[in-house]
């Protein structure tokens, strides 16, 4: 696609840990163009590379180190020809700014919590459950704009794990999280805090990830949640204990993931969404970069079988597809389906 044809973008929120993802993703996007970024107001007028804290284990890239920083307006954002929003906002503030967004005819793709239980917003995964993209005609689209939500980071990699085994009947989903500092936001934790501890309670994420999981892959089973903050800065690691309904082998649950690949062309789907090893060390948050696209990729392992219980261990990469590349991904499935990029 030539660059003339990108579609006009605008991140709000830029600076922070989640923020800086979006700009990183985006900076060199086939279909994407940074048209409009803001942080605080006191940011406002800088440029990107100047007053942001870079905290992502990548390079900053060049082409957004010069982006000048400027304050919500939702004006100024149609006078730059903004069409799709990516929202790295605060529960508090995105309740408020998001239907204002939508209102105003953007297509918001958020990371946000706030809109995410509405009944006609998508908690949208593509590798899960693409047709729930629909449900931003129930919000009023095309005559009006709309607000997708990407999962609660944790759900985002039970969900990728657990979506090409809905077809063995899951009945009960035991699982406990152990959950990077950078999921906490920038600054986040006070180091006195984290430095050689971890914290056994994360407020209101066990409930998410309870009510985000049955949402998502449309099944009903008991889920059971333990939810811990540990000193690593990106990777969340899940132990993961699953009932099915029907008598399902480790041989059956390494095929399942084997061949479980999303017919897609969008530039931030893996081609193997889920990727599993035998090795007993594996995964491990060290990880959470790799995979083509990096960061997007599930990585699976430790699966074993216990009194018909199938066991395993992932890691999901909290900040890019657990949060931002998840949201990434999102605007590209309805580009692609609502044909946005057509001449």
């Amino acid at each position: 696609m030539k660059a003339n044809k990108k579609i006009k973008v605008a991140v709000i929120g830029a600076t922070g840990a989640v923020g800086q993802v979006f700009m990183w993703k985006l900076a060199e996007h086939p279909w994407f163009d940074i048209a409009y970024a803001t942080a605080s107001a006191s940011r406002a007028g800088l440029a990107y590379g100047e007053t942001t804290h870079w905290i992502l284990p990548i390079e900053m890239p060049m082409a957004i180190h010069n982006i000048e920083m400027k304050e919500f307006n939702i004006q100024s954002m149609k006078d730059a020809g903004v069409q799709i929003v990516f929202s790295a906002l605060p529960a508090g503030v995105a309740r408020e700014a998001e239907p204002q967004l939508r209102a105003n005819g953007f297509y918001v793709f958020s990371n946000a919590a706030a809109m995410r239980y509405d009944s006609n917003v998508p908690i949208l995964i593509p590798e899960a459950n693409y047709e729930k993209l629909d449900l931003i005609r129930d919000q009023g689209y095309p005559q009006t704009g709309f607000v997708v939500t990407n999962a609660n980071c944790v759900t985002t990699g039970l969900a990728v794990a657990l979506a090409p085994l809905r077809k063995f009947g899951i009945k009960t989903i035991q699982i406990n999280s152990y959950q990077s500092i950078s999921g906490a936001g920038y600054p986040g934790l006070s180091s006195l805090d984290i430095q050689d501890n971890c914290i056994p309670f994360i407020n209101g994420e066990e409930e998410k990830i309870e009510k985000e999981i049955k949402k998502i892959l449309s099944i009903d089973p008991d889920v059971y949640v333990f939810t811990v903050r540990v000193p690593v800065m990106f990777g969340h690691l899940e132990t993961v204990w699953i009932d099915f309904e029907e008598n399902v082998e480790t041989e059956d649950i390494v095929e399942a993931w084997a061949n479980f690949k999303v017919a897609s062309d969008l530039p931030s789907t893996p081609e193997l969404p889920v990727v599993y090893s035998e090795e007993k060390s594996f995964p491990q948050p060290k990880s959470a970069f790799w995979g083509t696209p990096r960061g997007m990729v599930v990585f699976t392992g430790r699966l074993k079988k216990k009194n018909n219980k199938l066991g395993f261990v992932l890691m999901v990469n909290n900040i890019v597809k657990g949060a931002a590349g998840g949201s990434v991904q999102n605007a590209e499935l309805f580009v692609n389906q609502y044909g946005l990029l057509e001449d």
